[in-house]
């Protein structure tokens, strides 16, 4: 076997859990190799303004400050010091061969890899809703990266829309910041968000931060809302119709719309790396199959939200159980982590306490009008998808195939769960994981031409 100096391990991602995988490793003595596609370390969570920056991290962070800040430093030390070697701005759009295939400013290279650790992160959720096609509808997650990288609000009068812990911290976050708020609207009934109490009573300090925050916005917030659609010019969005809990129809004016039913994992790259895969019925979703710390094929770890949804927290302590696995699998000395296993295990409850109180509104996505555009990226509408049922027998890849869901620059990760739904009801079948899942395929971003002429293999 290779000594520690020869030894090649790279992380993917460095958010809370690929820092943290790449503390472990570094403190074994590894030099690991951190791919990231943003310009400093942080990921999403905790991402960071560009140099020069003048809004200090208690107004980018709030309650989170001092983890956010922990992490940059305890990252930015370890490069400084060249004890790991970071690539910044770089997509990995394929795995092949115990090899990555990395786009950067520079153009396409291969690096290769003795141990790989995939902490890919999550993105955001969406649901379809009639009118989402049109500009000015974002996700979540896109208004929260415009706010903290950016400073800026997407929209003068904002409607944020959708279910999860993301959906309060965002409309509180912008209305810190001055942002103008028309509505809050929560898919998920109160009755259900107090059926998920004993999962998130794992964390109680947490959960009360969530209801502390909700109370900010009383008179913006109303839960168990049925979205109707967006109204829309040739400019973006006019009005979001939508009717309350008690069944009244509301019209509410604005000039930008927030969607988001929390997250999804980010499995792509699990996916080409050989991984296996499950469904998940709690979050709807195929998700990558892993032993508790992260093992999940010969030589490939899973760590943070792209093995399951748990979290900034839970992230750093998949990051550190991932590493640390890896190291004991190559026959080096590795941290006792029974203690993080342990919160790990807590964590979890947690987690699944929050998909029990915001759940994905499955009913309602596979009942989308006919007209409703479910693929944003090729046009294709939930009345052409139904049909594809007919002649493709109800599985997703068929229907794929048949009507280009799916097949446009994002690859299904805004329209694939929907799709299923939708698919999986018109085939009758008794649950979603009946449709299948879309199959990952490389590149999983789109890759210029010319970036692939000049590939080469630099590394390794």
């Amino acid at each position: 076997m290779s000594g520690p100096d020869e030894l090649r391990v790279v992380v993917v991602g460095a958010g809370p859990a690929g820092i943290r995988a790449a503390e472990t490793l570094v403190a074994a003595g590894l030099k690991p190799v951190v791919i990231d596609e943003g310009e400093r370390a942080g990921g999403q969570i905790y991402r960071r303004p560009p140099q020069g920056f003048t809004r200090p991290p208690e107004t980018l962070y709030g309650s989170e400050t001092a983890k956010a800040v922990a992490l940059h430093e305890t990252f930015d030390a370890m490069a400084a010091a060249g004890r790991l070697a970071h690539h910044p701005r770089s997509s990995v759009v394929a795995i092949a061969d115990g090899r990555l295939q990395v786009l950067d400013g520079a153009g396409s290279r291969w690096i290769a890899y003795d141990r790989l650790i995939l902490a890919t992160g999550a993105m955001d959720r969406v649901m379809p809703v009639p009118g989402w096609e049109n500009a000015g509808v974002y996700g979540l997650g896109a208004m929260q990266i415009a706010l903290k990288a950016q400073g800026a609000a997407l929209g003068r009068r904002l409607v944020l829309a959708g279910s999860g812990p993301l959906l309060t911290l965002l409309a509180v976050q912008l209305l810190k910041a001055g942002a103008g708020i028309a509505a809050v609207l929560d898919t998920a009934p109160m009755r259900r968000q107090l059926h998920g109490f004993p999962g998130l009573s794992a964390r109680p300090l947490f959960a009360l931060r969530g209801l502390m925050m909700r109370r900010r916005l009383a008179g913006l917030y109303h839960a168990g809302v049925q979205l109707e659609r967006i109204e829309a010019d040739e400019r973006g969005p006019v009005a979001l119709l939508w009717r309350d809990a008690r069944g009244r129809e509301q019209r509410t004016a604005c000039d930008a719309v927030g969607l988001g039913w929390h997250l999804r994992a980010e499995t792509r790259l699990a996916d080409l790396a050989g991984c296996d895969f499950a469904y998940d019925e709690t979050w709807r979703q195929w998700l990558p199959k892993a032993d508790a710390v992260g093992r999940a094929v010969p030589g490939v770890y899973l760590a943070g939200d792209g093995l399951r949804i748990l979290g900034a927290d839970g992230a750093e302590v998949a990051g550190r159980l991932a590493a640390a696995a890896c190291l004991q699998d190559l026959g080096l000395p590795a941290p006792d982590m029974a203690g993080d296993r342990r919160r790990l295990a807590r964590l979890s409850r947690f987690a699944r306490g929050v998909a029990e109180a915001f759940p994905w509104p499955a009913e309602t996505a596979a009942g989308l009008p006919d007209e409703t555009v479910i693929c944003r990226c090729e046009g294709v509408t939930a009345g052409e998808l139904r049909k594809t049922v007919d002649f493709g027998g109800g599985e997703v890849n068929r229907a794929k195939s048949l009507g280009r869901v799916g097949m446009g620059r994002c690859q299904g990760r805004y329209c694939e769960i929907a799709a299923a739904e939708i698919v999986a009801g018109s085939a009758g079948h008794g649950c979603v994981a009946a449709a299948g899942r879309l199959r990952g395929q490389a590149p999983v971003r789109p890759v210029p031409v010319a970036a692939l002429l000049q590939d080469a293999v630099v590394e390794g």
